[in-house]
């Protein structure tokens, strides 16, 4: 499924609760780096592995001043389940009513042993201190995919590192 987003494009505005109650929205997340990766289903096989690679990688992320936010629309409670169950270090934001998920254009229509169905579709965005969308992730290896996101990040560093340097600028 195709985002209605593009890289470059301001982060659609956001409230959601996450698995403690705590509303987590996209105005207080200014001037941090965030992930927000969208999954289908607490606990199921590809979403535990997806979870538990970001949960490995946490500490990386999080020497990087790089937020992680997990989103599916699950609720609170089942969200509180699955933090506790796999020892999740990050907030899982419970999108119940579709709104985060239909604004970034996870949402939609999936297909699984030919049967169709909605669902969130499994993709990644990493916003920056301004709430700009700069990497879009439609294809995700649910296993690999927390040092995909940290590379692209790494990624972004260096560009801008460099651009500094060619542009006179000092580190």
């Amino acid at each position: 499924m195709a985002s209605k987003l593009k890289e470059g494009d301001k982060a659609p505005d956001f409230a959601v609760t996450d698995g403690a109650g705590q509303t987590v929205r996209l105005k207080d997340l200014r001037g941090k780096k965030f992930v927000l990766y969208f999954y289908p289903k607490d606990d199921t096989p590809g979403c535990t592995k997806e979870a538990c690679s970001f949960r490995d990688s946490f500490s990386k992320f999080k020497r990087r001043g790089i937020e992680v936010f997990g989103v599916s629309l699950d609720s609170e409670k089942s969200h509180q389940k699955f933090t506790q169950k796999y020892d999740l270090p990050f907030r899982l934001l419970a999108d119940t009513e579709r709104k985060l998920s239909e604004s970034f254009g996870t949402y939609g229509e999936k297909k699984f042993m030919g049967r169709k169905y909605m669902g969130n579709h499994r993709m990644t965005f990493l916003i920056d201190e301004k709430g700009k969308i700069k990497k879009i992730f439609e294809k995700v290896k649910p296993e690999d995919h927390a040092e995909e996101v940290l590379a692209a990040f790494q990624e972004e560093f260096a560009l801008f590192f460099f651009r500094g340097l060619s542009a006179g600028g000092a580190f």
